[in-house]
């Protein structure tokens, strides 16, 4: 098995979104898996997980670091074309993923494919929006300096980092706060929201155990 993932700015909230999960799960599905970092963790106490992603690149790595874990699958899938299986699973994560997508129409399918009592877990990105989140993210840059100093032992990403990022970056779509959590009123009643260091927010949603085939939620008056 894996023995060291590596540390970035979204491992280090993996265990937070962990602690919200039962010891136990049957099936899971990572979204946005990439090189399946979450994904092995999820492996660890499902009897199943499944991780799609986008690119071709980030599955094969996932392949390969996913080499000891027998109960995982990966599958190259866009997740906006992806049929979601109805009720097919106990748990589904996200990590860094849902700024890529439109985020109603993304949970509302996430909603019906969680069986009754499962649970969702999500990490991401938020835009940040007035006062309040500037004060936020003064404080997030000491702190995100000196995780990474003491977690990897450089302040910098080397150069093939940063350029895959700066590649990246035109074309992420950041909702705020706000947004997310008028969004999340919407489709996902009763989700826990919280803002987090590192310009992260957590998302976590337990499907009602009376909840049967909820109906899809996706009005396009909803933000992206």
């Amino acid at each position: 098995r894996v023995a060291h993932e590596g540390w970035d700015h979204n491992s280090h909230y993996h265990r937070t979104l962990l602690a919200e999960l039962p010891p136990r799960l049957g099936a899971a599905l990572d979204i946005g898996c990439g090189t399946g970092a979450f994904t092995r963790l999820l492996a660890q106490r499902a009897d199943r997980v499944l991780g799609i992603d986008l690119s071709p690149g980030m599955i094969e790595q996932a392949w390969i670091r996913s080499a000891g874990y027998p109960n995982i699958d990966y599958q190259v899938a866009d997740v906006n074309e992806w049929q979601f299986p109805a009720e097919g699973y106990d748990c589904i994560a996200s990590i860094a993923t849902f700024h890529h997508l439109p985020l109603a129409q993304t949970l509302a399918r996430i909603r019906r494919a969680l069986r009754p009592g499962g649970t969702l877990v999500a990490l991401d990105l938020y835009q940040l929006r007035g006062p309040g989140d500037m004060l936020l993210g003064l404080a997030s840059l000491p702190v995100s300096l000196a995780l990474k100093l003491l977690r990897t032992g450089r302040l910098r990403e080397p150069a093939e980092a940063r350029a895959a990022w700066a590649a990246h970056a035109p074309h992420d779509a950041y909702l705020t706060m706000a947004e997310v959590l008028r969004v999340c009123a919407a489709v996902l009643p009763g989700a826990e929201l919280r803002q987090l260091l590192l310009l992260r927010y957590s998302l976590v949603w337990r499907k009602p155990l009376s909840e049967l085939n909820a109906p899809d939620s996706e009005a396009s008056a909803f933000p992206r």
